[in-house]
């Protein structure tokens, strides 16, 4: 009988494979607060969270309330931002999609309202409003697509801070190492081609040798390669 696979391993959820949870300062998104007031908060401290790769900026509002966002860039300690429909234009500000005009750089957007932010929260990122329709709102994300939002997702004024992080070299493996064990990602990740025949499914061979989908009810020492795919091989042109 062969070893527990990876897959095995980690579906049993061992620390090995568990995020570390106290690398995370807190969670990072809008409170729920009234839509039809304007609060103020000020920014008491601007921390580096491990568990990420965007600082977070800790806002606590006039009602005593604190909360964390990803910080975008410009904002520093100290700093009064307004939140609300009523609330101005200005860097850092959150103000609902509607009240922005067409054109501003925003971050971590609403996907549906409440929900404290899903698009445009990664480092150095941003999205575009781009049109209005009734209650809708046409947004840019950074990845080139286009969504259509409520008009009441919140949204933050600026640019994500944490910009190029990509541009400083690794170097060595170690250094991708330590940045992935704070992220609680697999790697290095090894194909199981390259594995024996005992360790992975598909090891032990220059190919395969047999059909690498599985059905969904597959058993957890076979389930790997693509599972319960819908359609494989190349797509027939028209």
């Amino acid at each position: 009988m062969g070893k527990r696979i990876i897959v095995q391993r980690r579906g049993r959820g061992s620390p090995t494979w568990r995020t570390p949870d106290h690398l995370h300062i807190a969670p990072a998104k809008y409170p729920l607060l009234d839509s039809s007031r304007t609060y103020k908060g000020i920014i008491h401290d601007l921390i580096h969270d491990p568990g990420r790769w965007t600082p977070l900026a800790e806002v606590e509002l006039e009602t005593g309330e604190v909360f964390y966002i990803p910080a975008v860039e410009g904002m520093y300690v100290g700093q009064v931002i307004e939140i609300g429909s009523q609330a101005r234009i200005a860097n850092g500000n959150i103000l609902p999609l509607g009240a922005i005009p067409e054109g501003v750089q925003v971050a971590n957007v609403e996907k549906t309202p409440g929900d404290g932010g899903r698009y445009a929260r990664s480092s150095g990122t941003y999205a575009v409003v781009m049109g209005k329709s009734g209650d809708k709102v046409k947004v840019l994300l950074p990845s080139g697509k286009t969504v259509e939002v409520s008009a009441m997702a919140r949204a933050t004024i600026g640019v994500v801070a944490g910009g190029g992080r990509p541009e400083k070299p690794l170097l060595k493996a170690g250094a991708a190492y330590w940045k992935w064990s704070a992220k609680s990602h697999w790697w290095p990740r090894v194909r199981g081609l390259a594995m024996n025949p005992v360790s992975h499914p598909h090891g032990g061979g220059r190919h395969v040798g047999r059909p690498t989908t599985v059905s969904r009810n597959t058993p957890p020492g076979r389930k790997v390669g693509h599972i319960a795919a819908r359609r494989t091989g190349r797509k027939k042109s028209k």
